[in-house]
């Protein structure tokens, strides 16, 4: 009886560990960068995790983000300046809509 309890017990912990796994979700982060042909790149960065952003007229977004604190930063073309956004939240299962970056000059 206790070696079948035992059993039971294992089995039923990996199936919970496996379930916590799928519990978490990931975040995305979202904007847009004006003027849209002034951006080279468009990137997240937290800790050492640094994800890249496909641009669309101006607009990127990052899917499959890691709940955690980011900056996003923009690599700008000359004659444009760099900019970057801290401390943007993402949480599970949400996107952060960072609204629009301007460049300047």
């Amino acid at each position: 009886m206790k070696k079948v309890s035992l059993s039971f017990l294992m089995v039923a912990s990996v199936l919970f560990a496996l379930f916590a796994f799928t519990l978490v979700r990931s975040g995305g982060i979202q904007g847009k960068v004006s003027p849209a042909d002034g951006v080279e790149i468009v990137m997240a960065v937290s800790g050492t995790d640094t994800l890249r952003a496909e641009l669309n007229n101006g607009s990127f977004s990052f899917k499959d983000v890691k709940p955690a604190t980011y900056t996003v930063w923009v690599k700008a073309k000359a004659p444009y300046k760099d900019a970057s956004i801290e401390n943007v939240a993402v949480v599970d299962s949400a996107t952060t809509d960072v609204g629009e970056i301007k460049l300047v000059q």
